[in-house]
């Protein structure tokens, strides 16, 4: 099998595996589909996704103004802890939905990261040097 070949299974392999979390996250295959576009034109956030298909874990290593997906992810989950008395919501339990929304804004970051980084600095629980 050619580099080509290896590279072009790879990537199928990869589109495959954002159909199947956007399925499993209950969103439908248009946006797996559009998410997958987006994806595949930043290398950052496909090296992100390809090792956590890989490994099962976060690379943590790309950034877009200073934050990473696992700081994209902290974030997210700050804001579902916000609804964790909502009886309806079940984003808590749907790892798969996190993953891919950290992804979807580290995508929109890339364009625009000024509100993103405005919104983590205001609303995040955490601490850290010059957030008072």
């Amino acid at each position: 099998m050619t580099q080509e070949e290896q590279l072009k299974k790879a990537l199928d392999t990869l589109h495959q595996y954002v159909l199947d979390l956007s399925e499993k996250a209950g969103k439908s295959a248009e946006y797996g589909e559009e998410l997958w576009g987006r994806i595949q034109k930043s290398a950052g956030v496909l090296k992100e996704l390809a090792y956590f298909h890989d490994y099962g874990s976060f690379y943590g290593k790309y950034q877009v103004a200073g934050y990473s997906l696992t700081d994209v992810l902290v974030w997210q989950v700050d804001h579902f802890k916000a609804y964790m008395d909502r009886h309806e919501e079940m984003n808590r339990y749907r790892t798969e939905r996190l993953f891919l929304e950290s992804l979807d804004v580290l995508l929109r970051m890339e364009e625009d990261p000024a509100p993103y980084v405005e919104k983590m600095k205001g609303e995040t629980g955490t601490d850290y040097a010059d957030k008072f």
